[in-house]
């Protein structure tokens, strides 16, 4: 799994290299999309960055690869930590019985209503938080994006000028 990131990485990184934007506005663009990545609109979030992209005029390439930033095995722990950040941020805590209502939902089929009733009324409780601290986690990450690609694709271009 290392090794498949870290190729992936790679390859981002050469995507990037390849754009002829200016190196600020590469690092925005994947900066815009480090942010829809890992906010709350999940699901959404692709569409809502290309969209953003094309009115803005960033490249979508480098958008693109910004929201794929938020890879499967990460979802889940960031998700769960910024919900939980922003529970405590609003002060709101789980239902009572929450761990039991949840190990409760084993037990129905995906295909059945009543387990995404079940689901909704669970987790309804959550959406502030949910949302509240994905947009915060969303905002930090993507200020946090900004200065480290443009601090890569300056290094990249330099380094490729200096070769060829």
């Amino acid at each position: 799994m290392i090794k498949a990131t870290r190729d992936m990485a790679r390859r981002w990184a050469e995507t990037l290299l390849h754009i002829d934007d200016t190196p600020e506005r590469t690092a925005a663009a994947y900066a815009v999309g480090v942010f829809f990545g890992f906010s709350p609109f999940f699901g959404l979030h692709t569409m809502m960055a290309v969209s953003l992209a094309f009115i803005l005029r960033l490249n979508r390439v480098a958008v693109v690869l910004g929201v794929y930033s938020n890879l499967p095995w990460v979802i889940a722990p960031y998700y769960t930590l910024v919900t939980m950040a922003g529970a405590m941020v609003t002060h709101t805590s789980l239902p009572a019985g929450f761990r039991e209502q949840l190990a409760q939902l084993h037990d129905l089929r995906i295909t059945d209503p009543e387990l995404w009733r079940h689901i909704g009324s669970l987790l309804e409780p959550l959406l502030w938080p949910y949302a509240i601290g994905s947009t915060v986690g969303a905002a930090v990450l993507a200020a946090i994006a900004y200065p480290v690609a443009l601090a890569f694709v300056r290094t990249r271009r330099r380094h490729k000028q200096l070769h060829h």
